[in-house]
């Protein structure tokens, strides 16, 4: 056991499994991988920049503490830290792998893994919450909220240990013929794990949504027809582009555990594959942003105040003394509107 831990400060450990594992090492920086790199890195910024709205929206406004909000603040963390996650792993892609040490190389990946499985385990969550405020199960009463917050801990806590399990022993160190070839210091059987758990998370994701489908479907006479008609849209929406954005980076690891090393040279591509799959992290927040109204108007809020203080600034010849007046938490919520705790049949604000 010594003598494997001893092997994640070898500088030349990550250059021996990639010369067992590709064909060939390309460790020229080229225009078209700076290029490639640069988009990465613009949309992952852009990943950042609107799930960082969406968080503060969550925060400042007191009627989006309800379950739903707080479990879509959850996936927007997630997908946050996906995005910056990403980043670092493009910065340290391409020549500067090589020069990685095995705990640098685990901590780049894991990283990746821990983040974009908390954003899987989030949908799942919000899928559960859906069908629940389908049911109209109190679940999440005043004197409950506890199960609300060891849900969301339980997700990370589980993208956590899956994340972390190759730099505690689950790895092919020391056994190159166990080891991937898309990920090469990470053994087979433990990708093959990751296939599996999130194939299931998919199948439990695509059921809860069908059921949705079937609840709303035959409560016609209790669900005002615009807002079922919204509902399956945005069901539609999500399942959607979760399955599109993540079937082909399911796919492309499940081949890789029946591929023998050098056979499958598709599996050289794998990268594209795992940037396609963290469009739904920039997809995410859009999808639940715009489909409801309330969360729309306090993420866009922001954006608002500095159009109006840029245009304020710009009229030279204005009214002396014209100031911006403050803003409030969120459209007139002081006002004393009760907020039910599933916001899904809320009088034409939310849709989600």
């Amino acid at each position: 056991m010594g003598s494997l831990y001893s092997e994640y400060l070898s500088p030349t450990k990550v250059l021996e499994h990639y010369n067992y594992t590709k064909e060939t090492l390309d460790t020229q920086e080229t225009p078209s991988r700076q290029v490639a790199s640069a988009l990465i890195i613009i949309t992952c910024c852009a990943i950042v920049l609107e799930n960082l709205l969406v968080l503060i929206a969550v925060a400042r406004n007191s009627k989006l503490h309800s379950a739903m909000y707080l479990f879509l603040g959850n996936l927007a963390a997630s997908d946050l830290l996906a995005g910056v996650a990403f980043i670092v792993n493009t910065l340290l892609s391409g020549p500067v792998t090589l020069g990685l040490t095995p705990v640098q190389w685990f901590a780049r990946e894991g990283s990746a893994f821990i983040t974009l499985s908390a954003s899987v385990f989030s949908l799942l969550a919000i899928a559960i919450e859906r069908r629940v405020a389908i049911a109209k199960v109190k679940l999440y009463g005043s004197d409950k909220s506890c199960r609300m917050l060891l849900l969301i801990m339980a997700s990370w806590l589980i993208s956590l240990a899956l994340g972390g399990l190759p730099i505690l022993g689950w790895n092919c160190l020391g056994h190159l013929d166990a080891c991937s070839t898309v990920l090469p210091l990470y053994a087979k059987q433990y990708v093959l794990c990751v296939v599996t758990i999130f194939s299931i998370i998919l199948l439990a994701i695509v059921a809860l949504y069908i059921r949705i489908y079937c609840v709303v479907r035959s409560s016609q006479a209790d669900v005002p027809g615009s807002q079922t008609l919204a509902l399956l849209k945005t069901v539609t929406i999500v399942l959607g582009v979760f399955i599109i954005c993540w079937l082909p980076a399911f796919s492309i690891l499940l081949l890789d555990y029946f591929c023998t090393v050098r056979s499958c040279p598709i599996l050289y591509k794998a990268h594209y594959f795992f940037a396609f799959a963290t469009l739904n992290s920039l997809l995410n927040p859009v999808i639940y942003t715009w489909r409801s109204r309330d969360l729309r108007q306090e993420v866009l809020r922001p954006l608002r105040c500095w159009r109006q203080a840029t245009g304020v600034r710009g009229r030279r010849g204005g009214t002396p003394g014209h100031r911006l007046l403050p803003l409030r938490s969120s459209s007139s919520l002081e006002r004393g509107t009760h907020m039910p705790t599933s916001p899904t049949f809320l009088e034409g604000n939310t849709v989600v």
